[in-house]
């Protein structure tokens, strides 16, 4: 039976990366220039079978495990990171709380489409003035009848502007009660329900980061998610299976990094010789190679404890911490053993390089990380 489910995970690796050489590698520089979000590339994911790895067939979803979710991202973010930061949340954040915390009709409803890649998702939870303090959050719902009107803005949002449907976190009680947050599941086209700001970012440039607005929006209390006042506390929970999405991402980018160098490394000569020759170079690959087996050590652990359904909050935010910090540094090395020729885009590192720190802020900062995992460790939670 292990066999069997490694000669499966290889199997799945070698589709994705068959992915990310034919349909994203010939185009990622153009989209990360013009910073195009390709709609079509989230499309064919979707047929592939990629925008539903976590939903049961009987959503149409693949029905896989966050193994295979793990190496699916990393294929892909070798390739491209903005491609894989918006496949990681798609699929870990809208379509997984719909997964989780929906009823019967809501799964029924949109997990196909967003499976399919028929519907792109966003989640919001992040506003200006709210980020990892996300109590606080000013963007209201308030009882009318059988309908919430919501009022406020949400920002940073993958999808903010693209979105067919969106899961969206809203305060519909008392600020900084952990009980005063709701979750709703809404159609982009409904009213009051717009888009803002398109954000110009320093990397992960092809994947859209947007505001959404609402402004008077009139949402049916059969949207909501669960039950009034569980949004926090499903929103953390949601976070945790992001982490190891995002430290699939990390791993991912920081490969695409470390095989870009030892590969350049054997082709560049100085002094006669491959650069890789010289112990300053070779000690660097070595480093990387290390730091980047524990990261993925880490996540996959994470991973089982997921598929496992034991708790895996310390170990994610373990494997979203390390790998991300891994992930800079193994660009910022690779950015050193490229030379001059590492700060140009005729070379991926720089790429690599730009959209690697994403992976330290997004979903939580590495400052969190550390404040959840010292948390956990302190009250002797695994």
């Amino acid at each position: 039976m292990q066999v069997e489910a490694l000669e499966n995970l290889t199997f799945i690796e070698e589709s994705a990366k068959q992915f990310a050489d034919q349909k994203i590698r010939p185009h990622f520089m153009e989209w990360d220039e013009t910073q195009y979000f390709p709609i079509e590339c989230m499309k064919e994911l979707g047929a592939q079978g990629f925008l539903g790895v976590l939903v049961p067939e009987e959503y149409g979803g693949s029905g896989l495990g966050y193994q295979e979710y793990v190496s699916i991202i990393v294929e892909i973010a070798k390739v491209c990171g903005s491609v894989g930061l918006s496949l990681a949340a798609h699929n870990s954040l809208c379509t997984g709380h719909i997964l989780s915390f929906g009823n019967e009709e809501q799964k029924q409803k949109y997990l196909p489409k967003l499976a399919s890649g028929e519907f792109i998702g966003a989640w919001g939870l992040t506003e200006a003035n709210t980020g990892s303090d996300a109590m606080r959050m000013q963007c209201v719902g308030v009882e009318d009848g059988d309908y919430y009107v919501i009022n406020g803005t949400k920002n940073w949002i993958t999808h903010g502007k693209s979105r067919d449907v969106a899961v969206v976190l809203v305060r519909t009680g008392e600020s900084l009660d952990s009980h005063g947050i709701t979750a709703f599941v809404i159609d982009g086209d409904t009213p009051g329900f717009t888009a803002g700001k398109k954000e110009n970012k320093l990397g992960m440039r092809s994947s859209e980061t947007a505001e959404m607005v609402f402004d008077n929006c009139r949402v049916h209390k059969s949207q909501i998610l669960g039950e009034v006042g569980e949004g926090f506390i499903q929103a953390m929970k949601i976070l945790d299976g992001g982490r190891i999405s995002i430290a699939a991402l990390a791993l991912g980018i920081a490969k695409g990094a470390y095989e870009a160098s030892v590969k350049y490394s054997k082709e560049r000569e100085q002094f006669g010789q491959p650069i890789a020759n010289f112990q300053a170079i070779s000690f660097k690959l070595a480093e990387m190679a290390t730091k980047i087996q524990a990261s993925e050590l880490l996540i996959r652990k994470a991973a089982d404890l997921k598929n496992n359904k034991k708790k895996v909050t310390t170990v994610s935010a373990m494997a979203k911490y390390y790998a991300s910090e891994v992930c800079v540094e193994a660009a910022t090395e690779a950015i050193q053993i490229f030379g001059g020729y590492g700060y140009t885009k005729d070379f991926p590192v720089e790429k690599f390089f730009r959209d690697s720190k994403l992976c330290t802020i997004g979903e939580g900062t590495s400052e969190i990380q550390k404040l959840v995992i010292s948390r956990n460790v302190l009250k002797g939670i695994g």
